[in-house]
């Protein structure tokens, strides 16, 4: 809102790292993180702006990354109990069409529960303007979780997100969460996509929080960061992502343009017409 062309920066050094696909800045452009009455009066406006500030980034690069819509949970990150299924389509509604004429690609991103991915998924599937365009399913997991199947916030298995959103989805991917906890998903989620006969690729793109009980509570502050998660120690987790089969990785919260140079020069980035 106040200095959009430090955005423009940011999506330009994480370019120029190698990135092939950069997010719309829209994240936390909803009710929860800018307040009700703002989002109701500039909240399309400002969504449209983090929408144009991507493309032109990408447009201008040499490299043309793709730029991919973030549809980002509307009640906050990590919060499945609080989200209110009345109100989450008239939002989505806003996230999803002010972005639309700027991206490639959309990111359900940072998703808690199944009936959050619903909610956003409707509205993607009714805003894109190309039915072709791909849809990426990220959800995120908690960081300490007991032995057994890998759970979602809300305690639904990841076979079971497979499962209900395996034919409405092109990737199935796995974000801002531990790295460690993501090397534990990864499989099941293949496995899970491979009972299902599903084609979808694999995702994963971790964040650097120190771990929840060291965090603070949305919009409290910034969360600490670990300070052993250099390039080359975060490169080596997706190294492991990879080897389990994931095929895209990048960053989250936390991971700097230094993290994915490190990956683009170990995975060099392809060339894009």
């Amino acid at each position: 809102m106040d200095a959009p062309d430090m955005v423009r920066r940011a999506h330009d050094n994480f370019i120029n790292a190698g990135a092939e696909v950069i997010i719309v800045n829209s994240y936390a452009v909803v009710p929860f993180h800018i307040g009700a009455d703002r989002f109701q009066a500039r909240g399309a406006e400002l969504i449209d702006l983090a929408g144009r500030i991507a493309r032109e980034a990408a447009d201008q690069a040499a490299s043309r990354p793709l730029v991919a819509g973030s549809v980002p949970p509307l009640f906050g990150s990590y919060e499945p109990d609080q989200f209110v299924s009345e109100e989450a389509p008239a939002l989505y509604d806003v996230v999803a069409s002010a972005q639309a004429p700027f991206v490639d690609l959309w990111i359900l991103e940072t998703m808690s529960s199944i009936a959050e991915v619903s909610a956003a998924l409707a509205a993607v599937e009714k805003h894109r303007t190309d039915p072709a365009q791909p849809i990426w399913l990220s959800f995120c997991l908690p960081d300490t979780e007991p032995d057994g199947p890998v759970r979602l916030r809300s305690g639904e298995t990841v076979t079971a997100v497979a499962e209900a959103f395996h034919d409405r989805v092109d990737v199935f991917s796995i974000n801002c969460s531990l790295p460690e906890r993501i090397e534990e998903g990864i499989p099941q989620l293949r496995q899970a996509l491979g009972a299902l006969g599903s084609n979808a690729a694999i995702a994963a793109y971790a964040n650097a929080f120190e771990p929840t009980l060291r965090q603070l509570p949305a919009n409290a502050g910034i969360s600490g960061e670990r300070s052993e998660l250099t390039p080359e120690v975060y490169a080596n987790a997706a190294e492991r992502w990879i080897e389990l089969g994931a095929s895209i990785v990048g960053g989250c919260c936390g991971i700097h343009p230094e993290h994915i140079a490190e990956l683009a020069r170990r995975h060099p980035p392809t060339t894009r017409a």
